[in-house]
């Protein structure tokens, strides 16, 4: 008689469980983590005279921040003001002009 099979198939799937919660942690949740600090760090480095990128691809240049807004000079006379969060990165014009040269 083997008194002993039904636990160690009860173990053997709570080790194969903690095995993929450590996965999902690992390439899921820790990256999205430090992509969001990473964001949010840059957000608060943003400064006046900074040109970004937004959420939506709209290039402009920070002319004045709030806690929670951003207003941005697009084109001359034209300010749009932003969700803080909208500013996607800043903007790179020597890529961009590569780019469309080749």
């Amino acid at each position: 008689m083997q008194g002993g099979g039904g636990m160690e198939s009860l173990i053997s799937a709570f080790i194969w469980m903690i095995i993929l919660i450590a996965i999902f942690y690992f390439l899921l949740y820790r990256p999205q983590q430090q992509q969001r600090k990473k964001h949010e760090e840059f957000l608060k480095n943003l400064k006046k005279g900074d040109k970004v990128v937004t959420t939506g691809g709209i290039i402009g240049e920070v002319k004045q921040i709030t806690e929670k807004t951003v207003t941005l000079k697009v084109s001359e006379g034209t300010l749009i003001k932003f969700i803080k969060s909208a500013i996607a990165s800043y903007y790179q014009e020597e890529e961009n002009n590569k780019e469309n040269k080749e």
